[in-house]
């Protein structure tokens, strides 16, 4: 619009033009005008996601999205540090909207820097309980954070009431594999327990899963069933999703092979429930395109 105006302003102030420029000049003013009006329109007509989630699921409903809406999703894929560090630094001239990563614990602290807005809608609302949502982000997908146990070695009796409590009693010493502290889904796992147990109680219980670990922490989830399988140890933590990539033989058939050999438990089914871990995504404070990041959110769920 700055380009009209001075346009418009030389056309009308120019005392050394004749008729014939004075024309051209209204042309350019008028074609200035349109281009403009084109320009708002295509950016209005568009969605910038900076995802910390990289799947082909997530890919597919982009371009579902872009399929019923007409609105192009432009997506920054990357590490949470790199993303969130970028959007930091760029401020008030990112062009980021929607931030989506894998875990409520990284929304949280995120959103603790004051880098969301408000997110809900009505629809989000209805359909996302509030235990999976803030007024500035919601979860738009969860998995199960659960036990996996082999067979051959412990009796589906043993497990009968457990509870993740439960990792800490001396009768598991040297049979658990779990991740490193500082994952974001154990540290989700973690505040959970200190949400229900208190942090003296919860650090106790720390304490008694280290001393009960068959090995020192190291890999990802799939490494922990891998464990299991192998017969290194005889409980693994790990969320359901991994598990279901490797019956699937995406992972080649020696994972496939391996997550044939141990079973999922479901713990704490007589009290609170299984522990869920929440992908979800907030809309950035400075979101030049917030309608269409909403309706973005309400697709995604």
């Amino acid at each position: 619009m700055r380009l009209i105006i001075i346009i418009i302003a030389n056309n009308y102030h120019s005392q050394n033009i004749n008729n014939k420029e004075r024309l051209e000049m209204k042309k350019i003013t008028i074609l200035a005008f349109f281009l403009s009006l084109f320009a708002n329109i295509t950016f209005a007509n568009e969605v910038n996601v900076f995802s910390a989630r990289h799947y082909d699921s997530d890919i597919q409903l982009y371009e579902k999205f872009t399929a019923k809406t007409g609105i192009k999703v432009n997506i920054i894929s990357g590490k949470d540090k790199a993303l969130q560090k970028r959007i930091i630094e760029e401020g008030s001239a990112s062009k980021a909207d929607l931030y989506i990563t894998a875990d409520a614990g990284r929304l949280g602290a995120f959103d603790s820097k004051g880098m969301f807005q408000n997110s809900m809608s009505p629809a989000i609302k209805a359909a996302v309980p509030s235990n999976f949502r803030s007024k500035n982000w919601t979860g738009i997908a969860k998995r199960a954070r659960i036990i996996y146990y082999s067979p051959e070695r412990v009796n589906a009796n043993d497990l009968n009431g457990m509870r993740y409590e439960n990792l800490s009693d001396s009768k598991w010493k040297g049979r658990i594999v779990i991740r490193k502290s500082n994952n974001i889904y154990n540290q989700s796992l973690v505040a959970s327990l200190v949400k229900n147990n208190g942090i003296s109680k919860t650090g106790d219980w720390a304490k008694g899963v280290v001393a009960n670990m068959a090995r020192d922490s190291k890999g990802n989830d799939r490494a922990q069933i891998l464990a299991v399988a192998a017969g290194e140890a005889d409980l693994a933590v790990a969320n359901t999703y991994y598990l279901a990539l490797m019956l699937s033989g995406k992972k080649g058939a020696e994972q496939q092979a391996a997550a044939k050999k141990v079973k999922p438990f479901f713990p704490n089914q007589q009290d609170r429930g299984t522990h869920m871990n929440v992908s979800g995504g907030g809309i950035l404070k400075t979101a030049p395109n917030k309608d269409n990041a909403i309706k973005l959110l309400e697709f995604l769920l």
